[in-house]
Parts: C-alpha cells; sequence; structure tokens
C-alpha cells in the first residue's frame, strides 16, 4: 500500500459501533487462529529437517580466548547463532543488525532455561565487537570468527571474487548485491558425544520474526509504513540517532 493509500485509509476509516467492532473482530480471529496452527505445523516440519554434521574445525575470538563452535554452547546442547553484519574493516555494525539486537539481552535467560544458548558472531576483530557493544549497553555474548571459513560457510559472508564472479549462495539462491555480508541466525545441536550438527537457518525475511519491534509495528493502524522509503528499512537509525538532525 502507498503512503498515499495509507493516509487515506486512515483519514477515511470505518467508525463503527462496539458491536459491530466486535462482530469484524471474531471474523479476523478466526483467520488469525488458522494462521496460527499453520505456523505450528510450520514450526514442526523445521524440527524435522534432516541435519548435517559439522566437520570443520571453526575457531572464534571470545572474552575468554580462543575457543571452538562446540565451545560456544557453554556446556548445553542447543545453540543459536545471530550472524551480526559487521566486516573487519567496518567502524561500527549495521545498523540493521542493531535492531535486532536491541531484544537479546532480556531473552538469553529465558533461552538458557529451555537448554538454548544464543549469541551472536561477527567478522569483525572482538575489541570493534566489544566497544560497539558497550556503546548501547548490550551484554549478550558476541564473538569473532575473523578470517575463519564460519560466515562463509553458513552464506552470510561472501569474498569479493564470489561478488565478482556471481557464484556467491544466501538464502539458498543465487546472490547478486555486492554487500560483503548479510544477516542470518543459525541452529545448532551438540550431543552427548561433543558432535555438532547444523540444524536450522535462516537469512532475509526468514529472520523478520524475531524482530519484537516489527511484530508490535504490524498491530498498529499504520502498520510498517515503510512503502514510499527507497527502501524497507531505510527508516531504521541505531536507537541512539533517532532525532538528530
Amino acid at each position: 500500500m502507498s503512503q498515499r493509500a495509507t493516509e487515506e485509509v486512515i483519514a477515511n476509516h470505518r467508525i463503527v459501533s462496539p458491536a459491530e467492532w466486535v462482530e469484524a473482530r471474531k471474523r479476523l480471529l478466526m483467520m488469525e487462529k488458522e494462521f496460527t496452527q499453520l505456523r505450528e505445523e510450520l514450526s514442526q516440519s523445521r524440527r524435522e529437517l534432516p541435519w548435517v554434521r559439522v566437520t570443520k574445525d571453526y575457531m572464534f575470538d571470545t572474552p575468554a580466548g580462543r575457543r571452538t563452535l562446540g565451545d560456544l554452547f557453554a556446556g548445553g546442547s542447543q545453540l543459536m547463532v545471530y550472524h551480526f553484519m559487521f566486516a573487519p574493516e567496518a567502524e561500527q555494525g549495521c545498523h540493521g543488525c542493531s535492531f535486532w539486537a536491541d531484544s537479546f539481552d532480556h531473552i538469553i535467560p529465558h533461552l538458557a532455561a529451555r537448554d538454548v544458548t544464543m549469541l551472536a558472531v561477527s567478522r569483525a576483530p572482538l575489541e570493534k565487537l566489544q566497544a560497539f557493544a558497550k556503546r548501547f549497553s548490550w551484554s549478550f555474548p558476541w564473538v569473532s570468527s575473523g578470517d575463519s571459513d564460519f560466515n562463509y560457510d553458513f552464506q552470510v559472508s561472501f569474498r569479493p571474487a564470489e561478488i565478482a564472479a556471481g557464484t556467491a549462495v544466501h538464502n539458498y539462491g543465487p546472490y547478486r548485491m555486492k554487500l560483503a555480508d548479510k544477516p542470518g541466525i543459525s541452529a545448532f545441536y551438540r550431543d552427548e558425544s561433543g558432535e555438532v550438527f547444523h540444524t536450522y537457518s535462516c537469512y532475509e525475511r526468514g529472520i523478520d520474526m524475531m524482530n519484537v519491534a516489527y511484530q508490535y509495528l504490524d498491530l498498529a493502524p499504520k502498520g510498517r509504513d515503510e512503502a514510499e522509503l527507497s527502501f524497507s528499512m531505510a527508516w531504521v537509525r541505531y536507537r541512539d540517532q533517532y532525532g538528530a538532525a
């Protein structure tokens, strides 16, 4: 819906009695229930995906020193990784990923209670990650994959030669953009013997449902109100820059 169409809908919105509103809301509730059922079925299908054994020895720089992928589980059996866009040469992390990361800190204890360890991974040096996290008072675990293959193997970073040749892959298809990094989320399982398995990854709109602010905007009268922007997230800023000239 265009900006003009949105404004017209708001200005000329149908006004009804409370009883009529309840009836309309009940009709929408039936659609919501159908969607919830489909979402539960999708979640089950997601859990039933086959797994891939991780055989490569990925290493990460952490505040506690160099650690393996298995170490990142911190003794648990499930690991969720947010692939945070922050290239080694960049001076600050992606503002879009920061939009997602603003909700990380306070969900981590809840995830841990269900045997899920969550952290972010970027290619930038650990010192840059720590400085950027300090700016926003983030405390979630954030580690550097450095120059390892981790980001490339999980289709969130792309070497210049791949981009130039058009052979890069992202979201399970050809990647045609020029960005060296993209966001994503990957899930892993570690069994009692210490073997690690890749169970799931999502990208693009697949990570959309993990953004709390977007879920609230979808309930608002104007929705996300992004139709007239040059791209959907053009309005997003670092949270300490809203209102800046």
